[in-house]
This record gives C-alpha cells, sequence and structure tokens, in this order.
C-alpha cells in the first residue's frame, strides 16, 4: 500500500518522537475508539521495554497511527497486541511470555525507517508485523535484513515486493500475509469491465503502491478488450501534494467512462473533491481500492449543493479475509472492542500468529530462527491447525502443523507471497461503505 496532504511541514521527525511513538499508538486508537495497549498494558507482561522481556520473544507493530494512511492503520492496531494477549494467557512461546513495542510510521518512509532502526537496534525485536505502507516497507526492508529481523507485512502490497524477491534481495526476510496487487489489479479491472465500462482512465499516488497498481491494471484491462484512455501520458500525483488541480483535470479530461483512483485517503479525498468542485466527475464511475477504504472517507470527500455524498456509488476492492480462524478472531475482537474486526486485521493477526509459530517451532527466539521456520508453519505438510494456542502445544510437542488464518490459508510462497479473494465495497447513499460482493482475479 504512502503521506500526509495537509500539515507536512509540522511533521514530526525527531528521536523524541520515535522514543515516545507507543504512546501516541495508545493515544490516537483510543480516539478512534479501537482500544490499542500501550507499553504498559501488553498482553500479561508489565512491559515492552528491554528489560521486561528476560530472553522471551520480543516483537515490533510498525504501522500508520498518524499520516495519510491512518484511517486505514488505526482501527488495525488492536490486532498484534491482541494475539500477543492471547499467545501470553495460554504460555507464550518457549515457555516465556512475548513482549511488543509499537511504533507509528506515520505513513513517511523516512519516519518509517528511523522507527524500524530503533526496533531492530535499540529495543532488539526479532520480527516485526509491518509496515503497510509500500514505500514505508521498502524503507524498512534493508534494516531488518541488516539487523537479521524477520519483517511480516498485513498490507504492502506492491508487486514490486515479488520482484525484489525473486533476485533474492530479502534473504528471506520478508514475507507479507495481504496478496500482491498483481492480483487486486486484475480484480478491479475485471470489476470494471464486468460493469460495462470500456473507456476509463487511472489516477494513483506516484510510489510503489500507486505505480506497481497502475501498471497490472492497465494491463488487465487492456487484455478484456477495454481502453485506458491516459495510457501514453499516465496521471500521477505527489504524496506530498495539498492542490490537485492539473491531475483532475489530466485524468478526467480525456472523457472516461470510470476513473481508477489508487490513492490513499487524506490526499484521495482532496483529489476526489477537487475533481467534482471543478465539474469533471459527473457521470464518472469512480473505481477505488484498498488504500482509501475507511469509514471516513465519504465524509472527508463532502457533499453535493444538495446534501448528497459526492462518492455515492463509488465501488472500489480491498483483499478479503475468509480464513478458518476468522470467527475465533471475530469474537475475541467483539469482546476486547465490541465491533466486528477492521479491514487489515486479520492480516495483522495472521502476521503477529506467523512469528510467534515461527519461533516455537525454531525453539529460538530469534530473526533468524523465525526466518528458518516460517514458510513451515504456513504452509503444507502438517496438522491443519487454526487455534494459534493449540498450534504452540503441537509445536512444543515436536509436531508439524498448517496454519490456517484468519486471512486466508496464509500459504506463503518462495517470494514470501499470499494469494487470496477481494470484497467489492460501494458508497452507499448514507456515506457508508458497504460490502456487496467479491471478486476473484
Amino acid at each position: 500500500m504512502s503521506k500526509l496532504a495537509s500539515g507536512t511541514s509540522l511533521r514530526p521527525r525527531s528521536a523524541f518522537v520515535l522514543a515516545i511513538a507507543v504512546l501516541t499508538t495508545g493515544f490516537l486508537a483510543a480516539a478512534c475508539q479501537e482500544p490499542t495497549p500501550t507499553s504498559t498494558d501488553q498482553a500479561g507482561s508489565p512491559s515492552t521495554s528491554p528489560i521486561a522481556d528476560a530472553g522471551g520473544l520480543k516483537l515490533g507493530m510498525l504501522l500508520p497511527a498518524t499520516g495519510d494512511l491512518a484511517s486505514v492503520g488505526q482501527p488495525m492496531l488492536g490486532a498484534a497486541p491482541l494475539l500477543v494477549e492471547t499467545v501470553n494467557k495460554c504460555g507464550g512461546v518457549n515457555g516465556k511470555p512475548v513482549t511488543l513495542v509499537s511504533a507509528d510510521d506515520q505513513t513517511d518512509p523516512t519516519v518509517g525507517a528511523e522507527a524500524m532502526t530503533k526496533l531492530t537496534e535499540v529495543d532488539k525485536v526479532a520480527g516485526v508485523v509491518g509496515s503497510f505502507a509500500s514505500s514505508v516497507s521498502a524503507a524498512a526492508i534493508p534494516i531488518a535484513i541488516r539487523n537479521k529481523v524477520m519483517l511480516v507485512s498485513p498490507g504492502s502490497t506492491s508487486p514490486m515486493f515479488t520482484d525484489r524477491a525473486k533476485t533474492g534481495e530479502f534473504q528471506g526476510y520478508w514475507a507479507r500475509t495481504a496478496p500482491p496487487d498483481t492480483y487486486q489489479a486484475r480484480a478491479l479491472a475485471k470489476l470494471a469491465y464486468e460493469k460495462g465500462l470500456k473507456r476509463v482512465s487511472t489516477i494513483v499516488i506516484n510510489n510503489d503502491y500507486g505505480v506497481g497498481f497502475e501498471k497490472e491494471f492497465v494491463a488487465a484491462f487492456k487484455k478484456l478488450g477495454g481502453t485506458v484512455v491516459n495510457e501514453a501520458k499516465p496521471t500521477r500525483y505527489d504524496p506530498k501534494a495539498t492542490t490537485f488541480d492539473s491531475e483532475a483535470q489530466a485524468a478526467f479530461g480525456g472523457k472516461p467512462e470510470g476513473v481508477a483512483a489508487v490513492a490513499y485517503a487524506e490526499t484521495g479525498a482532496l483529489l476526489l473533491k477537487t475533481a467534482f468542485e471543478q465539474g469533471l466527475s459527473k457521470g464518472v464511475q469512480i473505481l477505488l481500492t484498498d488504500g482509501s477504504k475507511s469509514d471516513q472517507f465519504a465524509t472527508q470527500v463532502g457533499k453535493t449543493s444538495d446534501g448528497k455524498f459526492i462518492l455515492e456509488g463509488a465501488i472500489g476492492t480491498i483483499p478479503g479475509a475468509d480464513g478458518k480462524a476468522l470467527a475465533a478472531l471475530t469474537k475475541l475482537w467483539q469482546a476486547k472492542y465490541g465491533k466486528v474486526p477492521a479491514e487489515y486485521a486479520p492480516q495483522a493477526w495472521d502476521a503477529a500468529a506467523l512469528l510467534v509459530l515461527a519461533a516455537q517451532a525454531a525453539k529460538a527466539n530469534t530473526g533468524d530462527g523465525i526466518k528458518s521456520k516460517l514458510k513451515t508453519v504456513a504452509n503444507a505438510p502438517g496438522e491443519e491447525v487454526s487455534d494459534v494456542c493449540q498450534a504452540l502445544k503441537l509445536l512444543s510437542e515436536g509436531k508439524d502443523i498448517n496454519y490456517q488464518g484468519a486471512s486466508g490459508k496464509v500459504d506463503i510462497d518462495d517470494n514470501g507471497d499470499v494469494s487470496g479473494v477481494y470484497d467489492v465495497w460501494r458508497v452507499e447513499n448514507d456515506g457508508k461503505l458497504k460490502t456487496i460482493s467479491q471478486v476473484s482475479p
């Protein structure tokens, strides 16, 4: 999946900000009514400090509590802490409690790299759940490799990671529990074509996520018989941009029947609002993706003069969840947070689960240990098991497992990728987002 369109000059970069990242995450999550444990409320452990782990498994969490992806990132922040809490209640990993250190990457590669450096070199974590933005994960991976720390992303979906993994660049220290946009782009293209759209244009955030998605979408839509009207001169916007007049004109100016907007929520909302205010989007089907799916998105874009939501009728795709562990996670999430799991919470749960299970299988609380067993616990052969406590018990007995996750089977291939299904969502007339179907690539 990368920067805050407004207020970028005020974004803090100091080490002090990184030092209080755990508290920032907690406060922001609480503000969104999605409780997330802070450093003193971690799954039965007294602290997430280096002293508290006493040789036990220590994990990090690098996700966006602020920035352009905050509205998507904040609701999922409770997943890894809930997994750690569950694991510690059933005995921990390798006989000791697991601790979790949280950091806010602010949807910014520079901040994310600084936070990843702190997690690996100061906090000495063995594995990290993160990041979410593809650009942040790209900045974090070299740090993970250098420090021999396993990085498992619940949402960085750029196809670029597959290409780089094939070269051996990542040395096995990278995996993700959300499928690459190679699949989602095909799913969105299929959805658009089935909607009767023959001429579309694209506008994407100019980073790994947006450009990678654009490339796959254009190829897939053309293969179906459609035309991408701005293919020769694609419209890409700066993640730091605060105005979008020229970009809106470029994307909507060729009289497309639909516009595929591959954007993040903050900047994407400004972009689509600009297109409406310029009178460009009337009668045009808006196609959206996972990067902008948040409960606040339609409100951010705004309403027409007669009180209707500008985005009413817009449709989009997002990686779905259909795993065997989903029902149990939903029950836990509702008991803890009083609602159903947010998008990408199942993927974040699975990322944390794979890290603890791999450490148990390796009988080592180290990054190298986790790396050596990650695919072993995720893939066949082995006993299929969706309950993380049961899985830990089987592993402690020396048995092989094939973890069945909440997001899906989470079978991880040699490139660190998984496959999956995609939910189709629509903006209703009340501004709420409704899942209406599923589509496969």
